[in-house]
């Protein structure tokens, strides 16, 4: 049986990353809008509605007004936006999150897609509070950073339009520690208080990555770097699409490349640190427009749709 998708915001970089995932593939069939059409209240709300599932890449507001639109019982909804990350009855679109995300996913009539830092910050972070190595009450920081294709329109015109010279290399944001990312970072972490987010941005359009460090003498128990990547390695033992790198190779790297994963679905966990010192540097390497955003949807698609969560990624 062919799915009917309708991407509602489909000519934004997140809605072409998607539909560019989908374009080949014959078990699906896109509806679309010409682009007359795409602000007509009565268009958007036909396809809404006729659609199997619908993926919604658009600003905050405009994404709660498309869930307003859809009238039809049997449409199930995909968010890319933030609207409903921590919002009742929709599930957390991060399949690796938990033993059972999955098969929640799967059921679910409205899942929410995770934003990119937190993806990597939450794959870090939620199997070691899960064992216990990491209690609830723990002030956690988190930083990193990310190409810039994930501050949007706006933020791709700066570094990519008529006066991008005079962009800046690298710059951190976020400075008052109001980031829209930090509210599901806290509620899907097993974390108590909100963790310590300073975000940056590059020069480079995709590819990010997120570091959580850790004063491992300072956790009860004092545990090792050994212990934190087995707890790891055990979360994602059965994960098609993220992979937790072998000690041996971490500790034979001196660099981490943001750009590593550019274009690519996956993300790759690293644990870094010194035994001697105590301490840890927890990395997730991830494309912040793949595993952080368009591969997540399509991944959530296909788990919607019964298929491998794998197709077409």
């Amino acid at each position: 049986m062919v799915a009917h998708i309708f991407i509602d915001g489909e000519a934004g970089t997140t809605g072409l990353q998607i539909r560019e995932r989908l374009a080949t593939r014959s078990d699906l069939r896109l509806i679309s809008l010409d682009e007359s059409r795409r602000k007509d209240p009565s268009a958007r709300a036909e396809a809404l509605n006729s659609a199997d599932v619908v993926i919604l890449c658009l600003p905050d507001d405009a994404a709660r007004e498309a869930v307003g639109l859809i009238r039809a019982p049997h449409v199930r909804v995909i968010d890319a936006s933030t609207a409903h990350r921590v919002a009742p009855g929709w599930v957390y679109g991060f399949a690796e999150l938990a033993p059972d995300q999955r098969r929640r996913i799967a059921e679910a009539a409205r899942v929410t897609n995770p934003g990119c830092w937190p993806t990597g910050f939450l794959a870090l972070v939620r199997p070691l509070t899960r064992e216990g190595l990491l209690p609830a009450d723990a002030s956690v920081f988190v930083h990193g950073v990310s190409g810039y294709t994930g501050g949007g329109k706006a933020m791709i015109a700066e570094f990519e339009g008529p006066d991008s010279v005079s962009a800046p290399a690298f710059r951190f944001y976020a400075a008052n520690l109001g980031h829209k990312h930090v509210p599901e970072m806290t509620a899907y972490s097993g974390l108590a208080r909100p963790p310590v987010f300073s975000p940056a941005v590059g020069r480079f359009a995709q590819g990010m990555l997120v570091e959580v460090p850790l004063d491992l003498a300072a956790l009860p128990g004092t545990p090792s770097l050994d212990q934190v990547h087995a707890v790891l390695a055990d979360a994602y033992a059965d994960a098609r699409l993220v992979t937790v790198v072998p000690r041996s190779e971490s500790a034979a790297r001196g660099a981490l490349a943001v750009e590593g994963l550019a274009g690519r679905n996956d993300m790759n966990l690293y644990v870094f640190g010194s035994e001697t010192l105590g301490q840890a540097r927890l990395v997730a390497a991830l494309d912040n427009l793949g595993k952080g955003a368009s591969g997540a949807a399509v991944q959530n698609l296909n788990l919607m749709l019964g298929l491998d969560e794998g197709e077409g990624l």
